[in-house]
């Protein structure tokens, strides 16, 4: 090939899932409490939920613990995680301990509810 000639890349047929994930990260949507309508990406490996005012998700009110959860990725599935909190973390209304997530979830924080929604629809 000639110096200074343009190389044309190849295309490819493989989908680079891990690019989509960060430029359509899972979000959180605050449906109910103070901060209704408040939409927290998840475009972070581990992301912290609670009272503490460091947490990624600061939700401010007596009934969520300092460190109350986290959500956090294995692989590709997002998981929330009870860290130990006094009234528990609840998804579609049972509680639990660590659960995965899919589109659609609700999650129970305290007198919080939250919306979970994966980033592959719009």
């Amino acid at each position: 090939m000639p110096e200074g000639a343009a190389t044309v890349d190849e295309p490819t047929t493989e989908f680079d899932l891990e690019a989509n994930l960060i430029l359509h990260p899972a979000v959180l949507v605050v449906t109910q409490g103070p901060t209704a309508g408040s939409r927290f990406e998840l475009s972070e490996a581990r992301v912290t939920v609670g009272r503490h005012p460091d947490s990624d998700i600061f939700l401010d009110d007596i009934t969520v613990s300092r460190r109350h959860a986290e959500v956090y990725r294995d692989g590709l599935v997002q998981h929330v995680k009870d860290m130990g909190s006094l009234n528990g973390t609840y998804l579609n209304s049972r509680r639990v301990e660590d659960a995965g997530l899919k589109n659609g979830d609700q999650l129970q924080v305290g007198r919080f509810k939250l919306v979970f929604y994966d980033g592959t629809s719009e």
